[in-house]
């Protein structure tokens, strides 16, 4: 009797087993395990587009040796605002740290102030190249805040004096018939964030200080020579998409 009953649980258990088995093979998918698809981003290379506002500190002082005392032209410059498009190439070394380097020129107009005023003293053209070194917070989901420090170096190319006779407040007409500005290192900082709309793909917002001047030396009517110095301090303010390889 004994063996009898074991052999009927054995029998049994065994006719489970092979019921569950199939059961488990004829199961939707959706019922089965989930398949990871998309891993967390552990770092590489990645690329911005931004439209990109340079906002220069109004801060030109001149001076004009020749005229002495006279000759002493504080603030008497200002520097104009531009818009660019703008590309910056990253390398996140981990997901946390990484590297950015912004490349982009910007055209500005330099008019006068002050004693100065109404004097249209010329235009120039940067190259800022900036490096900075990047920490990026990574425990807010989609949303990725950043802070960062560097370097810039800023190259004034295609500068010229406006030449163009003006009576300034100073009683007399002025004309700048050559300007040149000396290029210049800079430290900079920066804030700013992503929001991933996916694992490659998000949006981007940037804030960057630098502190950024430049000497300057130039003539007046093809005969004073003038010397002084550019306080630019640009604000750059950027948006635009982040794409990661």
């Amino acid at each position: 009797m004994r063996r009898t009953t074991g052999l009927l649980f054995a029998t049994a258990a065994a006719a489970a087993l092979s019921v569950t088995a199939a059961s488990a093979a004829d199961l939707p998918a959706a019922y089965k395990a989930p398949v990871v698809v998309d891993q967390p981003w552990t770092g590489g290379w990645q690329v911005r587009a931004r439209a990109l506002a340079v906002l220069p500190k109004d801060s030109v002082d001149l001076n004009v040796a020749a005229l002495g005392a006279a000759g002493n032209l504080p603030d008497t410059g200002s520097v104009s605002t531009t818009v660019i498009p703008e590309i910056d190439i990253s390398y996140y070394f981990t997901p946390n740290i990484a590297a950015e380097l912004i490349l982009g020129v910007t055209p500005h107009k330099v008019r006068g102030e002050g004693r100065l005023a109404g004097l249209d003293i010329g235009e120039t053209w940067l190259l800022p190249p900036t490096l900075t070194l990047q920490y990026h917070f990574t425990n807010f989901g989609a949303f990725q805040p950043y802070i960062g420090a560097g370097v810039n170096y800023t190259v004034f190319f295609n500068t010229s004096g406006a030449n163009t006779t003006t009576l300034v407040p100073l009683g007399v007409p002025v004309a700048v018939t050559s300007l040149s500005l000396k290029n210049s290192w800079a430290p900079a900082v920066q804030i700013g964030f992503d929001y991933m709309l996916n694992k490659n793909v998000g949006l981007n917002f940037d804030v960057k200080y630098l502190w950024l001047s430049s000497d300057v030396t130039a003539t007046l009517n093809n005969a004073l020579a003038v010397t002084g110095k550019a306080n630019l301090d640009p604000l750059l303010i950027g948006g635009g998409v982040t794409y990661r390889f």
